[in-house]
């Protein structure tokens, strides 16, 4: 009929709740939302602003600019490094989940550790993740790490002779594998040492690597940035520190010598060594007594195997 408004066959539902009846309830959704501060949008790798802020860093060979590999954020990528970062407290910004990646216990456990941190949670496409990878091995999660904040070398002297025992510190030299920083920043914190000591150039720097190699100490430990290191090793022993290098051919041996007074434990590579003004800036050079055929040791372990003993000689 012409004045009739319902259509044939027409079925007026009544009652009915609106909502999702079939699949995931919802979950995934919000177990992908943000959560935290959302990252500035220079900072985000897909953000207009952030291939802006790349592309004129490229343009200007890098001088005045801040780059993400120099100055500004890093990326850590894959399920284990980036559930290793979360783990040991690395203070990361955001942490990228790809569309549509297959996740599995590792990924659970970082959105878990991010949730729980207050870390901003954000999805985005895998095309994004790629750009952050040289290989595109991400697994389909990056996490997002800040520039470290250096401590003041003065600043770090003047908190060890206020802790009331003597100071206990590591300067290194020649040390460009962040691992080895890692670890030494980890043996200092470990056997009550005051800080850390690094060149400002030709240095490993306190990376995601470095971070996650330290299990955290980094966040405890203080690290302090030197433009000349041997400047900065006199006037720490103007301070009261004796300067000790390690080496092979030491004109001491750690068995005699007497670690219980203030001291900065200066540390080379295992190939290069103590460089030649850092050397003739030790009041003496420290070797380490060892058995069979090998001729050095890594410099984190070296560094690890003194600061054990002369923690041994304070605590009698």
């Amino acid at each position: 009929m012409a004045g009739n408004s319902k259509r044939k066959g027409a079925v007026r539902k009544t009652g009915t709740k609106k909502g999702q009846t079939v699949g995931s309830g919802g979950q995934r959704r919000r177990g992908l939302e943000g959560r935290g501060a959302t990252p500035k949008a220079v900072d985000r790798p897909y953000h207009p602003a952030h291939k802006r802020a790349k592309a004129a860093a490229k343009s200007s060979g890098g001088r005045g600019a801040r780059t993400r590999k120099d100055d500004g954020p890093e990326y850590v990528l894959g399920r284990n490094p980036v559930l290793e970062c979360l783990r040991a407290g690395v203070p990361a910004t955001a942490l990228y989940i790809a569309t549509n990646s297959e996740p599995d216990d590792r990924v659970a456990e970082s959105l878990q550790y991010a949730g729980d941190a207050g870390i901003s949670i954000l999805e985005v496409g895998k095309q994004e993740l790629d750009r952050l990878s040289s290989n595109g091995l991400h697994q389909g999660i990056a996490l997002q790490v800040p520039e470290y904040q250096y401590a003041h070398p003065d600043d770090v002297m003047r908190d060890a002779i206020a802790s009331g025992t003597p100071p206990l510190l590591v300067a290194l030299d020649n040390i460009t594998d962040p691992r080895n920083l890692g670890a030494v920043i980890r043996s200092v914190a470990a056997f009550g040492g005051h800080g850390v000591l690094i060149p400002q150039r030709r240095s490993a720097s306190v990376t995601a690597v470095a971070w996650r190699t330290s299990a955290g100490a980094a966040a405890r430990l203080p690290v302090a940035q030197a433009p000349n290191l041997t400047r900065t090793l006199k006037d720490w022993a103007a301070e009261g520190a004796q300067l000790v290098g390690l080496d092979t051919e030491g004109d001491v041996t750690l068995d005699d010598y007497d670690g219980t007074a203030p001291t900065v434990i200066v540390v080379g590579s295992e190939g290069k060594g103590l460089s030649r003004l850092v050397r003739e800036t030790c009041d003496s050079i420290l070797s380490i007594p060892m058995a069979g055929e090998v001729e050095s040791l890594n410099a984190s372990v070296a560094a690890g195997v003194v600061l054990a003993e002369f923690a041994r000689q304070r605590r009698l």
